[in-house]
């Protein structure tokens, strides 16, 4: 760690508090923060890590409405129950704070105020959709409409969730008021607006000040710099009652944009926490601050508020953004909304103290550069195989031997081999090597590494048999265990930073108070004679009855998601004429076999009571070949032949979709049809 810094400064960005924590934010944020701070506490560095429930935006309002409640209760409600699941996770902030608090208000309200002073906005007088019924401005996220994009009918006014389209509300087809469901005005109204074109070469040139950023985040940063319309001004006040009110006069109404009001909600929860020293963190240059968010929060932590605090004057920018990029769910995206995610809250009722099983699943497959995947299967994996057949495997043999054979003392060790030797020098070498990785942020890394220690531990048991050699070389056998001691409590001491509840139960077993990091490069933390206590295991086996419950439970929400899927809307208006053209007829499916290199395709012959025919479908993944042999179908005959995987396709099959997304043949119900029936 570079020693220009006498401080640190960790923040995680804010949860949103219109709902509960999921393993998406774990992975994406929380978790690697918890990690990165616990290892700067171990080597005693002076480090505070700040976090708090956003609580302002739009998103909440609309919850407030949907659930027939004021926004103050929704936050209060989220706010309690993400603090209580992080702290029960192990997620060891120094303060959760929230942005409704009084601190929090004065802060931010301070802040707009100093840039205002200082000319650091432009007043603008834009057109604003205005609903008349509810006598009220509408947000972005307040209207709903078609997409100019892909047609989906309802798009918000700053998102297609369908197609991922960026919007602006009067870009929206056939627009309309998410309160009153009437077609909303535009209206003039004033904002007050922060000129990123006007700051871009300063934020660029502090970009580039930091090219060694991990890629993703840099990569991003410079896309929006290099677009060819750089870098636009963004309004920092919106029309909305629920949030910071603007500090201005003739602003009643409006309060500050939730993205200038949340990152300032670490300032303030930095206030929160220290009040007599919240500016040795946030305006020395001794100092550093380091942002843990996720890839969808990079452009706000990355030039936004780093704009904010270059205009503001007083505040040292952030010197490090370890973002990381998503984490899927059983090879889909995780969704609250769909409600297709492992809630943390759920989890900690379901594997009770097994915080740490989830915490090391999380970090081994961190999507630290891409996005990766999260399975049950794998999460059961990775506690069978590694956390409870290697580390826990290796440190339950050795306390179990050291109480059979010395009745839980350790023993003095009277010689040591080469072999001995080099363990011990690759066990005190173990901590620099974890040490580079989480310095560089490589968190898989550093767990991996970690994980090394335990390989070479149990190699070492296993190589060695001290439970064979015990009858005829008992001073040998002193040795082996004295070593595989000392290797068990350098574990606990590396483990804090992953695993901290077993670290804590393994220091407890060895009856020794916690060790800082710089004793895990001694091979002597055990004295000889040390009283341990009784072993217990650390881990234990996840069966396949508890897995299958999860992902059952998943499957569950799919199914519910798809049988409440509203149904498709009726597309425009054709024309008898148009649909006159389409020759439909009757065929019977003769022979099918999938087509090679493909998951769904087949390749059928038809017969059409004209002529047999190949046609290419894409329903694999509903049937087999050997199913539909004889299956009456519906054919559209006269469709022009195109070829599909080198395979000539004549026609195409008529299916449907059912309530569970699966296809469906939609074929004739009088069996006394012949083939070449035309359908009308």
């Amino acid at each position: 760690m570079s020693s220009e810094f006498k401080r640190t400064l960790v923040t995680a960005a804010l949860p949103y508090a219109n709902g509960p924590v999921h393993i998406g934010h774990l992975a994406g944020c929380y978790l690697p923060a918890d990690i990165y701070v616990r290892y700067l506490r171990s080597i005693g560095h002076d480090v505070k890590f700040v976090c708090g429930s956003d609580e302002h935006g739009v998103p909440i309002t609309i919850k407030a409405k949907k659930e027939h409640t004021t926004p103050q209760a929704v936050v209060d409600k989220y706010h309690q129950m993400m603090g209580d699941a992080f702290n029960e996770f192990g997620i060891s902030f120094d303060i959760y704070s929230r942005t409704s608090s009084k601190t929090h208000h004065n802060t931010a309200a301070d802040f707009f105020t100093t840039l205002y002073n200082k000319n650091g906005f432009t007043e603008e007088i834009t057109q604003q959709y205005y609903d008349e019924n509810a006598k009220q401005f509408l947000a972005d996220r307040y209207i709903t409409g078609t997409c100019p994009k892909c047609a989906n009918p309802n798009a918000y006014g700053d998102q297609c969730e369908k197609c991922g389209t960026s919007l602006s509300p009067t870009e929206l087809i056939e627009p309309k008021s998410a309160l009153s469901g009437s077609k909303p005005v535009l209206k003039e109204t004033k904002n007050w607006f922060l000129p990123l074109d006007k700051l871009q070469p300063k934020i660029k040139a502090y970009l580039e000040q930091h090219s060694d950023w991990k890629s993703n985040v840099y990569g991003q940063c410079k896309s929006w710099l290099d677009s060819g319309d750089g870098l636009q001004p963004r309004a920092m006040t919106r029309d909305l009652d629920w949030g910071v009110p603007v500090p201005l006069k003739g602003a009643e109404g409006k309060v500050l944009y939730v993205w200038f009001d949340a990152p300032i909600g670490y300032i303030s929860a930095t206030k929160d926490l220290l009040p007599e020293r919240w500016e040795d963190y946030w305006k020395s240059k001794e100092s550093r601050l380091i942002h843990f968010i996720g890839k969808d929060n990079i452009v706000f932590h990355c030039i936004i508020f780093p704009a904010m605090l270059m205009e503001h004057g007083d505040f040292i920018l952030p010197d490090n953004v370890p973002a990381n990029e998503f984490l899927n769910l059983e090879g889909d995206k995780i969704s609250t909304s769909r409600n297709w995610a492992v809630w943390l809250h759920e989890y900690l009722i379901d594997f009770k103290n097994q915080q740490d099983v989830l915490r090391y699943t999380l970090c081994a497959n961190a999507p630290e550069t891409k996005d990766n995947d999260f399975t049950w299967k794998d999460f059961q994996t990775r506690n069978n195989s590694e956390l409870v057949a290697i580390f826990g495997n290796f440190v339950n043999r050795t306390l179990v031997l050291t109480q059979k054979y010395y009745n839980g003392k350790v023993p003095v060790a009277s010689s040591y081999t080469k072999e001995d030797l080099l363990v011990l020098e690759e066990l005190t070498a173990a901590p620099q090597k974890i040490s580079a990785a989480i310095e560089q942020f490589k968190f898989r890394e550093a767990l991996s590494e970690w994980m090394q220690v335990a390989r070479s531990g149990n190699k070492y048991l296993a190589e060695n048999e001290p439970w064979k050699l015990i009858a005829t070389n008992e001073e040998r056998v002193k040795t082996i265990m004295n070593v595989a001691l000392q290797i068990t409590c350098n574990l606990a001491i590396l483990a804090e930073p992953f695993l901290p509840f077993a670290s804590q139960k393994l220091f407890a077993l060895l009856n020794v108070q916690p060790l800082k990091w710089l004793s895990a490069k001694n091979s002597n933390n055990l004295p000889d004679g040390h009283q341990i206590n009784q072993p217990e295991l650390l881990f234990a086996k996840i069966e396949d009855e508890q897995i299958q419950f999860q992902i059952d439970r998943l499957q569950k929400s799919k199914l519910e998601n798809e049988l409440n899927k509203p149904l498709k809307e009726i597309k425009a208006e054709t024309s008898f004429d148009d649909f006159s053209k389409m020759d439909i007829r009757t065929a019977t499916i003769l022979q099918a076999e999938a087509v090679p290199k493909t998951d769904k395709l087949l390749k059928l012959l038809l017969d059409t009571g004209v002529d047999q025919r190949t046609v290419v479908s894409g329903i694999a993944a509903y049937y087999k070949p050997e199913d539909i042999i004889g299956q009456k179908v519906c054919l559209l005959a006269n469709l022009a032949p195109r070829k599909i995987k080198g395979i000539e396709s004549k026609g195409m099959i008529l299916m449907a979709e059912n309530a569970k997304g699966e296809l469906c043949f939609v074929s004739p119900t009088n069996l006394n049809f012949d083939n070449g029936a035309m359908v009308k």
